[in-house]
């Protein structure tokens, strides 16, 4: 378990309540694109769609989002120490030879807090150096579960113009049904914080800190022409009070879980429809932290203007 300044990462589980409102919160490329849904008709929003938005925000060094961010912590982040692995000009040489440098969890903070799929030349490891193969595979110390609708979603799909057109002699463009959206939806994604992966990752309370201060920015500031109006209305977070962990997870997800009012079998057109918890139950807080929700804290610490 690692530490950062004397202080332990524990256990964490966290609970985000996403509301779409005609959006596309994460499109299926098998299915051209279409929001994600499941046999049953409910929607989903893949771990990776997610963690992508974090990563984007926290790789925009001239963003608003790390500039606030990076600079409320003392002493302020430092850029070097959180460049971000999962890049479109990343080189993969360039790499290897950051890992067998020892500088690759020290720069890339994706990768100490989501975990890493990339080679590495095992130096410690006589029989894997003889056969020269590569191999490193680092679990997270932070992993989010599937994000799934509480009730079943409507599809609307439109087709678009486009008045610069892409074919030769024709006044317009035309993009058949390409505008998909989902008309209303409420998602929850789970997330867990798991303090033994940190050994080997490298992850500090630090880079904790930062992801939950990012989170209530992912939709807000990566907002897109399909992906307007997508937001997470709370984004729960209770701490253990161990490292080990002090109350089930089965239990503080199901308790924060909003239900559907009235017949959760067909889809919903507003907010008001849910029930949504604010509270543990009495039974369940004295075994944790007291229940945060990251929504409500600005990156101070304090209530968000």
């Amino acid at each position: 378990m690692k530490t950062d300044g004397g202080e332990a990462i524990v256990r964490g589980t966290g609970l985000l309540i996403i509301e779409v409102i005609r959006s596309n919160p994460n499109g299926d490329p098998d299915r051209e694109s279409d929001p994600r849904q499941r046999p049953d008709q409910r929607g989903e929003i893949s771990p990776v769609s997610f963690k992508r938005k974090p990563r984007d925000l926290v790789a925009d060094k001239n963003g608003p989002v790390w500039k606030g961010i990076s600079t409320s912590f003392s002493p302020p982040l430092e850029e070097a120490e959180f460049c971000i692995l999962e890049s479109r000009d990343r080189e993969r040489e360039a790499i290897i030879r950051e890992i067998k440098g020892d500088k690759f969890l020290p720069k890339y903070w994706d990768a100490r807090v989501f975990g890493c799929t990339f080679l590495e030349k095992d130096k410690d490891d006589e029989s894997t150096r003889k056969k020269g193969k590569l191999n490193f595979i680092k679990t997270g110390v932070v992993q989010f579960g599937l994000g799934v609708s509480l009730a079943p979603i409507l599809i609307e799909r439109m087709t678009n113009t486009n008045i610069a057109p892409v074919q030769e002699g024709k006044t317009r463009g035309m993009a058949p049904l390409g505008y998909r959206i989902v008309q209303h939806g409420v998602y929850c994604m789970p997330f867990f914080i798991n303090p033994t992966a940190a050994t080997k990752s490298g992850c500090t309370k630090r880079d904790i800190d930062l992801l939950l201060r990012v989170i209530p920015y992912a939709y807000t500031h990566t907002a897109s022409y399909v992906r307007p109006f997508v937001g997470i209305r709370h984004a729960w977070y209770i701490e253990h009070k161990s490292a080990l962990g002090s109350c089930s997870d089965f239990e503080l997800i199901s308790a924060l879980t909003p239900k559907k009012k009235n017949d959760p079998e067909s889809p919903s057109a507003a907010w008001e429809e849910y029930d949504v918890p604010t509270a543990l139950p009495e039974k369940l807080e004295g075994r944790v932290e007291p229940l945060r929700d990251l929504m409500n804290e600005d990156y101070h610490g304090t209530a968000r203007p």
